[in-house]
């Protein structure tokens, strides 16, 4: 309701503004754009108020407010424009009244200005300066207003530029300088408004400048020496003042100094400045000049450019040339007097009336020549020379020759200045000169040039079309040279040049179709149509796309009724074009099935595209080919596939890289489009890879690439079912063969990927005793010592059909299963071995689960081992995996392992599942009951599934929930997803699962979970620890997470836990807590000597200590400390890692300062590393002695605690070894304790904690020892 009746107001607002006859243009254009500029228009319209009503800025970060929206405007400067006059004429009214009021001495005056002219600068930089400037005070008593303000700011200048621009300095010059540039065009002499000569003398000689044209002459001339913009500014001011009438004796005299700055042979840095000032100011000055002063000063000018322009110096500068190269074209346009040439070509008729009075016979003819109308045309007779009677300065010639090489400039500025200046000279030529100059610019794009020659030979060409100096009759020679360059394409070493030039080449295209008439462009259009289609589509980069489709573009639109070019321009779009692979696979093809363009995309891809110097473009471009087979099969067949099959046996890497890749895909397209190759053709294409090896190409650089390409083209032949003789099958296995054996990961799986086509087109149907030598020797393979022969063999079994192992099935689980564990030899081991002993062990149980499952027998006992071997071995192997926690300098690579093997768990369980639905008759019923039950007594009640039950779902949760509490982000999202589908599998339910509703609450089917995030995951999964049968796995798990090092992590993981255990605290916490000492006193006696487990753990106690959890659980207390203690004693006697040693001797002060038999114990385990080796280790348990013995009066006696705190406290426990050892047995005896071996407790009082006889002492940490390397 409120959304109407905000329409209905804003139209009744519309309705009255439309009849309100006072509203002026600005109001119109605000309304106009204000869905653009109205948001911030009232934030900067509120500052700019509180500006002018405080007459200063009082706030200086709305400055900064206004520069930073301004900013956002860089590349949309005419959205601002209606708004400039408000916002730059109170600002500048500010500057003079408040310069008028205060006076310029005034110290305080430029704090005023400055943040003001960071306004109006940041107003310059986005709308330019010519659009600003019109809304300057230009009183004439302001000139030496701003004078005095720029000489007052060019007196205070900053040490540094930072400063400048910090502090507003140099946007303050800037502004005045703009200021300037307009006040020095006061139709008065200025002498006549200059005041310090009505206070002298009243007058000024003849000779004589004006003292204020001397003040902005020096600080000019100063400022063509900066840097930054003002020297810019600073020539755009001497511009307008020394072209002033009454500046002759000033403008002599300027160039008599440009004359000694461009001769100097100064090599600073100013002077460089200085020099390059001097010339932006020179340039400026023959633009604004009436060409009767110039004419005076040309020759000295030129002299001294045409010297500066071969220099040393102008080649080390690119502004410098650039410069140069405008001052150049400047001259040459003052030399020649302005004229328009009556055989320039007219490409609009200037005027709607115009138009229509032009009768049809007469406007065709006018049509094939281009449109001049009589009234310019008598005009142009009246008014300028004829052609012949034109008299061409000599110097004209060396101009020209200059802009000429200013086009083969290695710097893109430069070029296109020089290109600006070869149309604007040409311009004012005659047709027979213009001519020879199209022929000079012609003849930059010869082959010996460079692709800088190209570049700029492109801009000129686009100035000449653009202004009609390219006449319809020259296009002929022309256009050749464009489709050229919009393929040029260079290469240089391990890459190529020439984007720019075919980006240039585009937008000579885009303004042919700007400049011509539809009748001049037919021919033109069909000659380049094709061409800037095959760019649009095929170029590499992504600006030579989308300017190829904008010429084509401006062509269709402008030209008229092209076939099919609204569908071409709707299909090749600005977006469409930004994906390379978008551009290639469907922009193309779409695109190729109009008439005529078929064949230029095929010559594109075959000749340009499959032998690029980039890889990836070259398997782009073989599939591009095969996408466009459809259109016309036996054009493929007959000439494509006759092209490449040779170019497989260059010299050149890339072109028999692409060959291949293109030849293997090109047979794959023909057989999908149902076109059978002749039999000699499919001669030609077996042989291919026999040729390969033959030539040796697979042998030094380059070897890699070709064995990948080689695979695919195997892969696309078997595809295919080409017909191959059993010479070439053994040739082609082999190869494989060879390349699954390859160390590089890639051409492996290319080689597993075509093995498992190759053998289902051309081996399955062989003798069963081939098929059993190719299973048994990738089965003896897989044990091999070389780890990248056990990498491709196992993936390589993976992807073997059923018929190759039928009869040995058992031998290949069992020896996959072998090779997913850590192998005993460290030199043998290998992670990426193992991940993939797992991924093919997975892949080889669904191929023979699924082939029984179609076949009759799977009620036999053959199907019945299969299915029990996969529950007793496969899944016991893929538990085994899940602890896989290898490491080596990659980091933790046994998380592949662990990744792999959740995958295969979820895989294995899906095969067991629905082999238990498909032998149970009562599958209804039994999942009915089931999903209601809380724990595992089921499994005594019904064991109907022999293939799946409660145990085998209870470890299959608790092991995946483990990952999905640990350190990795991206195992816990894996973990997470894994048993989200388990748990939601749409065809096969998943029975057993103890808690399974309590799950689905933790585990919600829903997408777009964040399971990688921890204050997400750890809430929900920490929740598993009320269920006894998954509290050990993720509570080993949790403590990694709490006391690993990672703080964010750290923190989120603990966090959860101790919300865990808050939660219900008055019924449930206690139990909740002895539950949870009982499981880490398990994960201590599991892990043991394990330090990528005890470690956290023995953190997290001591943080669990810190909280005072675990230490008011009554007789559970005692159980639970004496469990810790007596781990503590295995775990820290040798040991070297600090981080354990420091979190032992924190739990050991805990424990200490109960008062509980207990804690004597611990003291006397404390004390003992009072004289431990390391210093640090000293001084820490010193520390939580002293702690103790405040805490726990208990210890020592009152008269004894004030001493034994006197030698803790004075003692240097990191100090001299045997003081510490004298300290530490004063403290025993203090303390009544015995100096002895700390022994362990022979039996740990928990039923949960596993006894083990205790192993010898020095054997355990021997072999510590010599696992971590020491």
């Amino acid at each position: 309701m409120a959304a109407r009746e905000e329409e209905t107001r804003k139209k009744e607002e519309t309705e009255i503004a439309s009849s309100d006859s006072e509203d002026d243009e600005h109001d119109s254009k605000e309304r106009v754009l204000q869905r653009y500029f109205l948001q911030e228009w009232k934030l900067v319209k509120s500052l700019l108020d509180d500006i002018v009503s405080n007459g200063r800025v009082s706030d200086p970060s709305s400055v900064h407010k206004i520069r930073s929206i301004m900013d956002k405007y860089q590349e949309q400067g005419q959205l601002l424009e209606p708004y400039l006059e408000s916002m730059v004429s109170p600002l500048m009214f500010i500057i003079r009244s408040k310069t008028i009021e205060l006076g310029v001495d005034f110290d305080e005056i430029l704090q005023i200005i400055k943040p003001i002219s960071i306004i109006v600068y940041s107003l310059v930089t986005v709308s330019g300066y010519k659009a600003v400037i019109k809304f300057f005070p230009h009183q004439v008593s302001d000139l030496e207003l701003a004078v005095s303000l720029l000489e007052k700011c060019h007196n205070t200048s900053s040490v540094t530029s930072l400063r400048q621009e910090s502090t507003g300095e140099m946007e303050a010059k800037c502004v005045m300088l703009l200021w300037l540039s307009i006040l020095v065009l006061v139709p008065f002499d200025i002498s006549s408004v200059d005041t310090s000569i009505a206070g002298s003398s009243g007058s000024v000689g003849e000779d004589e400048l004006a003292p204020l044209v001397l003040r902005i002459l020096g600080f000019s001339k100063d400022y063509l020496s900066n840097a930054g913009p003002m020297r810019t500014m600073a020539g755009l001011v001497l511009s307008k003042l020394l072209t002033r009438p009454d500046m002759p004796k000033a403008f002599t005299s300027f160039i008599e100094w440009t004359h000694e700055v461009l001769s100097s042979t100064m090599d600073d840095v100013v002077s460089h400045f200085r020099l390059i000032g001097a010339v932006e100011a020179l340039a400026a000055i023959f633009k604004a000049g009436s060409r009767k002063v110039l004419l005076d000063v040309v020759h000295t000018v030129w002299n001294d450019d045409s010297v500066l322009i071969k220099s040393g110096t102008a080649a080390r500068s690119p502004l410098l040339r650039k410069y140069l190269v405008k001052l150049t074209q400047r001259i040459g346009l003052t030399c020649l007097p302005y004229r328009s040439p009556s055989w320039r070509y007219v490409g609009r008729t200037s005027s709607l009336g115009e138009n229509i009075s032009l009768n049809a016979s007469n406007k065709n003819d006018q049509l094939n020549h281009g449109v001049v109308l009589p009234n310019s045309e008598s005009e142009e007779n009246s008014n300028c020379p004829e052609d012949e009677d034109m008299d061409v300065p000599e110097i004209i010639e060396e101009i020209i020759e200059v802009l000429l090489s200013g086009l083969r400039d290695t710097d893109t500025v430069v070029r296109w200045s020089a290109a600006k200046g070869i149309g604007r000279v040409t311009s004012r030529l005659m047709s027979v000169l213009s001519e020879e100059v199209l022929s000079s610019v012609l003849d930059l794009f010869s082959p010996g040039e460079g692709d800088g020659s190209w570049h700029g030979g492109c801009l000129a060409l686009a100035e000449l079309a653009r202004r009609g100096l390219l006449l319809p009759t020259s296009l002929p020679k022309v256009v050749p040279v464009v489709v050229k360059a919009l393929h040029y394409d260079v290469r240089r070493g391990p890459h190529s040049i020439g984007s720019h030039v075919r980006d240039a080449a585009a937008y000579v295209c885009w303004a042919f179709g700007r400049a011509y008439y539809h009748t001049d462009m037919r021919n033109v259009l069909e000659q380049l149509a094709p061409h800037l289609l095959t760019v649009a589509c095929y170029d590499r980069e992504v600006n030579c796309r989308r300017a190829a489709a904008a010429a084509f573009q401006e062509n269709v639109g402008r030209q008229g009724n092209y076939p099919h070019g609204i569908d071409i321009v709707n299909t090749a779009d600005y977006f469409s074009l930004s994906s390379r692979v978008n551009s290639y696979i469907h922009v193309a093809v779409r695109i190729a099935q109009y008439e005529g363009y078929l064949h230029p995309f095929v010559d594109e891809l075959l000749h340009n595209k499959i032998c690029h110097w980039d890889k990836g473009l070259r398997e782009l471009a073989s599939e591009a080919l095969s996408a466009l087979v459809g259109y016309d099969a036996v054009y493929f067949a007959n000439f494509v596939l006759e092209k490449l099959i040779p170019f497989t046996l260059s010299s050149d890497l890339c072109t028999r890289h692409g060959a291949t890749l293109a030849a293997g895909e090109l047979v794959l397209a023909l057989h999908q489009c149902g076109y059978d190759l002749p039999i000699d053709k499919q001669k030609q294409v077996s042989g291919v890879v026999p040729a390969i090896e033959k030539a040796r190409l697979y042998r030094g650089k380059g070897g890699e690439i070709m064995r990948a390409a080689v695979s695919r083209f195997i892969e696309c032949i078997s595809f295919s079912r080409l017909s191959l003789t059993e010479k070439i099958k053994r040739s082609l296995l082999d190869t494989l063969n060879e390349n699954l054996r390859h160390p590089n990961s890639q051409i492996q799986n290319t080689a597993v990927k075509a093995l498992k086509h190759f053998v289902q087109a051309f081996l399955v149907a062989m003798d069963s005793k081939g098929s059993i030598s190719v299973t048994s020797k990738y089965l003896q393979l897989v044990g091999d010592s070389n780890v990248a022969v056990r990498r491709g063999s196992a993936m390589a079994l993976g992807v073997l059909p059923y018929e190759l192992l039928a009869n040995q099935w058992r031998d290949v689980l069992l020896k996959l299963c072998r090779s997913c564990a850590i192998e005993d030899n460290r030199e043998d081991r290998d992670a990426e071995a193992r991940v993939n002993a797992v991924k093919g062990l997975i892949s080889v149980c669904e191929t023979l689960a699924q082939a029984r499952e179609n076949s009759d027998i799977h009620s036999g006992e053959e199907g019945m081992s299969l299915f029990l071997l996969i529950k007793n071995e496969v899944m016991v192997c893929l538990f085994k995996a899940l602890d896989d926690y290898s490491v080596d300098n990659r980091g933790d690579v046994g998380s592949w392992v662990r990744e792999a093997a959740m995958e295969g768990l979820e895989r294995c369980t899906y095969i067991l599942c629905q082999r238990c639905s498909m032998s149970s008759t009562r599958e209804s019923d039994v999942l009915g009951s089931v999903s209601k039950l809380p724990n595992s007594d089921f499994a005594e009640e019904n064991q109907m599934c022999s293939f799946f039950d409660v145990n085998l779902a209870t470890n299959l949760v608790g092991g995946i929930a483990k990952q999905a509490v640990e350190k990795m982000d991206k195992l816990r999202e894996v973990a997470a997803k894994v048993l989200q589908r388990i748990l939601y599998h749409k065809e096969i339910f998943i029975p057993f699962i103890p808690y399974r509703e309590k799950i689905e609450e933790i585990v919600p089917n829903k997408t777009d979970l964040k399971w990688g995030v921890p204050t997400f995951s750890y809430p929900r999964f920490v929740q598993l620890l009320q269920f006894s049968c998954y509290s050990r796995p993720v509570l080993s798990g949790l403590v990694i997470s709490i006391g690993g090092l990672q703080d964010s992590l750290r923190k989120a993981s603990l966090s959860a836990f101790l919300e865990y255990l808050q939660v219900d605290e008055d019924i449930n916490n206690e139990s909740k807590v002895c539950k949870l000492s009982n499981d880490i006193l398990w994960i201590l006696q599991e892990y043991k000597r394990c330090d990528r487990v005890i470690v956290p753990t023995l953190k997290t106690i001591e943080i669990l200590f810190s909280k005072k959890i675990f230490l008011d659980m009554e007789a559970q207390t005692s159980i639970f400390c004496a469990g810790v203690l007596d781990s503590l004693v295995v775990e820290m006697r040798g040991s070297k890692d600090f981080s354990k040693l420091y979190a032992g001797i924190a739990i050991l002060g805990y424990i200490s300062s109960l008062s509980d038999p207990i804690n004597s114990r611990a003291f006397s385990h404390l004390l003992t590393f009072l004289s431990h080796r390391y210093p640090k280790i000293r001084k820490a348990s010193a520390e939580q002695v002293y702690l103790v013995l405040l805490q726990n009066g208990s210890l020592v006696s009152e008269e004894k605690t004030e001493k034994a705190l006197e030698i803790i406290s004075e003692t240097c426990w990191d100090g001299d070894m045997e003081t510490a050892k004298l300290m530490k047995l004063e403290l025993y005896a203090i303390a009544g304790l015995d100096v002895g071996p700390i022994k362990t407790t022979e039996k740990v009082p928990n039923k949960d904690v596993k006894k083990s006889a205790a192993p010898d002492e020095n054997e355990s940490y021997s072999s510590l020892v010599e696992s971590t390397g020491f």
